[in-house]
């Protein structure tokens, strides 16, 4: 049985270490529903994410939003994982608690709650490659 756990844990390893690592979060990323872009990047001590507001579509319904243009969305979520963030975020002047989960080099997924029970998740896609 000893021999086994070893045997386990070695083709972990392998798994792990041929298995590609995410992406850095680091740049802008489009909201799926194509009117919200976002700037990401590490900050803090490098484990943590920040945001800003970067982009608003033409849109009608975009112009109420015109103020919260170049303000954080995040300033600081600590990091849950591999490529999963958590803490509290502000989109559109809503406080949310919240996640930033990436998915792929070039895909994560927002999820956010305000005010308990309302909840949103978006996909987002990097807008700069």
């Amino acid at each position: 049985m000893r021999g086994f756990g070893k045997a386990i844990v070695a083709v972990g390893l392998v798994v792990a270490s041929v298995a590609p690592a995410l992406a850095s979060p680091n740049g802008v990323w489009e909201l799926e529903t194509r009117d919200t872009r976002i700037q990401l990047q590490l900050c803090g001590d490098g484990t943590k994410l920040c945001g800003t507001l970067v982009w608003l579509s033409d849109a009608d319904y975009n112009k109420q939003y015109q103020r919260y243009l170049n303000t954080p969305v995040t300033t600081g979520m600590a990091q849950a994982g591999e490529g999963k963030w958590k803490g509290k975020l502000r989109l559109l002047g809503y406080d949310m608690s919240g996640s930033i989960t990436q998915q792929s080099e070039n895909q994560m997924t927002l999820s956010g709650c305000a005010f308990v029970v309302v909840c949103k998740t978006y996909q987002m896609y990097r807008h700069d490659k």
